[in-house]
């Protein structure tokens, strides 16, 4: 700093020392436009570069997340065995000689809506009861169903079946 090679701030507590600019030539308009331009055309070159490896990143990504030939290999290989299942399994299907007949899918279907509606109207029919008992019940509805030992399909989680 006292040769006068570089020069010296103070702030504060803090001493900063930085080369003297006014030693060093002076770039002339022409060589500044060049400098210009070569910065301009070194960063486009680094815009294709950074977007060259954007894509080859993306793709690398897709590669990875792909499988192998041998890996397409093995699943090929397990779908067609579990197409030979299925389709042994549908040929014995089709060659069963206990067929359920129309009839007897009818008679079935007809059973099992007899039966829900007997469940609904007896579950109707204990409901009004039990209303009608706790109506002058001075306890809960949970407390009444505890002491009495009452359960309930809510209870068991059993849901009415769909009709069919």
């Amino acid at each position: 700093a006292q040769q006068g090679r570089v020069r010296e701030k103070v702030y504060g507590k803090q001493k900063i020392y930085f080369a003297d600019q006014e030693q060093l030539p002076a770039a002339s308009d022409a060589e500044l436009r060049g400098l210009d331009g070569e910065i301009a055309e070194r960063s486009a070159q680094l815009q294709a570069l950074q977007q060259s490896c954007r894509h080859m990143e993306a793709e690398l990504k897709e590669l990875n997340g792909s499988m192998t030939t041998p890996e397409i290999a093995r699943e090929i290989e397990a779908l067609r065995k579990d197409c030979a299942s299925y389709t042994e399994k549908l040929e014995r299907i089709k060659s069963a000689t206990n067929h359920v007949t129309p009839e007897e899918k009818e008679k079935v279907c007809r059973e099992q809506q007899l039966y829900r509606r007997e469940w609904r109207r007896r579950k109707r029919m204990a409901t009004e009861l039990l209303d009608a008992i706790l109506e002058g019940y001075p306890k809960s509805k949970k407390q009444f169903f505890e002491e009495v030992g009452i359960e309930t399909d809510e209870d068991h989680g059993v849901v009415l079946p769909a009709t069919v």
